[in-house]
């Protein structure tokens, strides 16, 4: 009888433990509005959860205290998000990551922060478009700077 009480306290424990995840679908794009193909996502320990699909859309199933997601493609700068718990839907937009060749890293930081602040032009033209189907940023995102101010 005690055996049969602690293995079901256990089962319940277990699937109340796994049992709290939710879906998250969206699309990634570049600043061009090219949908990007076979991004890969990450948790912040850097374990792969999944990849975008050939339309460059993810439909993934996380932990519910989830709430920062990391995206990695070659050719692209790598993307840290932190969105809002009751979050459903992500519309990424990423950087390409040029080479700031015979500059200093003050110079190609400003490149950057100024094509970093164009972002919000790309969403509302990505809306418009109909490659998102919102133009509100459910998400926060920061400047990473080269340098280490």
């Amino acid at each position: 009888m005690k055996q049969t009480l602690i293995f079901s306290i256990f089962i319940l424990f277990v699937f109340n433990v796994h049992g709290q995840s939710k879906t998250i679908t969206g699309t990634v794009i570049n600043e061009e509005l090219e949908l990007i193909p076979y991004v890969s996502i990450f948790s912040l320990d850097t374990v792969e959860i999944a990849k975008t699909n050939i339309d460059g859309e993810f439909n993934i199933s996380i932990l519910e205290e989830t709430n920062q997601l990391m995206f990695g493609f070659v050719g692209m700068e790598w993307l840290t998000i932190k969105f809002v718990d009751n979050c459903d839907n992500l519309e990424v937009i990423m950087m390409s990551e040029w080479i700031y060749d015979f500059i200093s890293l003050r110079k190609a930081d400003r490149l950057r922060k100024k094509r970093f602040d164009k972002l919000p032009e790309v969403r509302k033209k990505a809306f418009e478009q109909g490659i998102f189907k919102s133009d509100s940023l459910n998400y926060s995102q920061e400047f990473d700077s080269y340098r280490d101010d």
